[in-house]
C-alpha cells in the first residue's frame, strides 16, 4: 500500500514541540507482528543549520571568505545547540526477525517450532481459562510437551515415535481447549455449551494421562538397554562370587572368605 507519513513529536524543551514529518513503510500484519521502538537522532538541527546559511544569504552580503567562514561557525552553533535541545525521539518499527537456529534436519526443525507454537498457544489458553481444574491440566499438558520436545531433540532418533502425537493428538487437543474457551466466553448456560464443555473438562484427565504414556514411550529403547545391562551386571557377579549371599572368592588363592569374616559399617 506504498509509505505512509506518520507524525512524530520531538520534545524541544517543557513547553513547547516540534512536529516533524518522517516516512515509514506501512506493513502488512505478517511483517508487524514484531516491533521495536528505537532511538534516532532528531533532524531538527540539520535543518535549523542550513536555515541558517539561507537566511543570512537573504539580509547580508555572502562573498568574501571571511562571510563564509562567520556563517560556517554560525550555523555549527545553531546546530550544536538544537542537537543539544532536541536530542533524540523515539520511533516505532518492525524489529528484524531473529535468525532461527537450525538443527540440520528439516523435519526435526518443523518439530521445534510446531512444538514452540503449541506450547504457546497453551500459555495463552491457560491464561484466558479461569476454570482451576483446567488450568491446572494445561500447566500439566506444558510441562509434558515441553519434555517430550526436548528428548526429541536431544535424540532425533526418536521423531517417528511421535509423529501421530504431533500430526493428531495435540492439534487435537488445542482444538477442544479452543472450543471450551471460546463457549465459556459466551456467559451462556445452555445445553449445547454446557455438554460440550461438560464432556471437555471429562475428557482433561485423559488426555493428561495419554500425553505422559507418550513421555514414558520416549524411553523404551532406553529402558530395555539399561535392563539388558543390568542382567549381563547380575550374571558376571554371580560368576566371581560378588552378588549378594555369595562369598568372595579371593584373587590367586583357593581359600573362600566367608561373609561372616569380612563387616561392613557405614
Amino acid at each position: 500500500m506504498g509509505r505512509r507519513l506518520v507524525f512524530v513529536r520531538a520534545l524541544l524543551d517543557r513547553d513547547a514541540a516540534l512536529w516533524y514529518h518522517i516516512p515509514v513503510k506501512f506493513f502488512t500484519k505478517q511483517e508487524a507482528i514484531a516491533l521495536a521502538t528505537v532511538k534516532r537522532r532528531s533532524t531538527v538541527p540539520y535543518y535549523a543549520a542550513a536555515g541558517t546559511w539561507v537566511i543570512y544569504a537573504l539580509l547580508f552580503p555572502l562573498y568574501r571568505v571571511p562571510h563564509f567562514l562567520f556563517v560556517a561557525v554560525v550555523s555549527w552553533v545553531v546546530f550544536f545547540i538544537m542537537n543539544a535541545v532536541c536530542g533524540t525521539v523515539e520511533v516505532t518499527v518492525p524489529d528484524p526477525p531473529k535468525k532461527e537456529e537450525t538443527t540440520g534436519n528439516p523435519e526435526l526443525d518443523k518439530m521445534i517450532r510446531d512444538g514452540n507454537l503449541a506450547i504457546s498457544e497453551m500459555k495463552r489458553l491457560n491464561d484466558s481459562i479461569k476454570d482451576a481444574k483446567i488450568s491446572a491440566d494445561i500447566d500439566r499438558l506444558e510441562d509434558l510437551s515441553a519434555k517430550i520436545f526436548a528428548q526429541v531433540k536431544a535424540d532425533p532418533k526418536k521423531l517417528p515415535q511421535i509423529r501421530k502425537f504431533m500430526d493428531y493428538y495435540l492439534p487435537t487437543t488445542l482444538k477442544l481447549l479452543n472450543a471450551y474457551d471460546r463457549m465459556g466466553a459466551q456467559g451462556v448456560n445452555g445445553e449445547n455449551i454446557d455438554n460440550t464443555m461438560q464432556r471437555v473438562e471429562s475428557m482433561m484427565s485423559t488426555i493428561v494421562a495419554a500425553f505422559e504414556k507418550q513421555l514414558d514411550m520416549l524411553f523404551g529403547s532406553e529402558a530395555m538397554d539399561i535392563s539388558t545391562d543390568i542382567t549381563v551386571l547380575e550374571n558376571m557377579m554371580k560368576r566371581e562370587g560378588l552378588s549378594e549371599g555369595d562369598g568372595v572368592q579371593a584373587s590367586g588363592g583357593t581359600a573362600t572368605a566367608s561373609q561372616g569374616d569380612i563387616k561392613l559399617e557405614l
